[in-house]
């Protein structure tokens, strides 16, 4: 991230103004807008979780996912204050979801993973949202990393998640 330009309607626009560098190989620039998520929004959300909890979620059984899809469209996006980024084309690829402190959910299109584009959300929402802590499965160990990368540190786990099922948690904070 190299530039950061409010715009208008309190949307917050992140521009990489190079390419950026990942390992041995060059990445695209992409311009990024974070803005709040509307209830129009909510079809692509899904649709972004789903392929991205089956793209690092391979501990959840397919029943976990049929079961968590519904309630997450019809109560736990209500339940978040949710921002989206949105790419140059206005196209919907990462969503972070906030309640009371605690980043509730980051997902990114599996084809905008490894572009930056988690970092300027949770960047964004620790900033905007007043984020600080994360409570993250412990069979994603991508996940971890992220998160201690960007700063959090473990403060506690669970043995079971939110729903009370066998997926322990880790608890972290900034």
């Amino acid at each position: 991230m190299t530039g950061l330009i409010p715009v208008l309607s309190g949307s917050v626009l992140f521009k990489n103004f190079q390419y950026l560098k990942k390992g041995d190989r060059f990445i695209a620039k992409i311009n990024i807008k974070i803005d709040n998520a509307s209830k129009t929004d909510y079809l692509d959300l899904i649709e972004i979780w789903e392929r991205s909890v089956r793209a690092t979620h391979d501990f959840l059984p397919e029943e976990n996912i049929k079961t968590l899809k519904p309630l997450i469209l019809k109560h736990y996006f209500d339940a978040v204050d949710l921002r989206v980024a949105k790419n140059e084309h206005n196209i919907i690829v990462g969503f972070i979801g906030v309640a009371e402190s605690n980043i509730e959910m980051l997902f990114i299109s599996p084809e905008y993973r490894n572009h930056g584009i988690g970092s300027l959300l949770l960047k964004n929402s620790i900033e905007h949202q007043a984020a600080f802590k994360v409570d993250v499965n412990v069979q994603n160990p991508a996940a971890i990393g992220f998160y201690k990368y960007l700063g959090f540190k473990e403060v506690g786990s669970s043995p079971i998640d939110g729903q009370g099922n066998p997926f322990p948690l880790l608890h972290m904070e900034l």
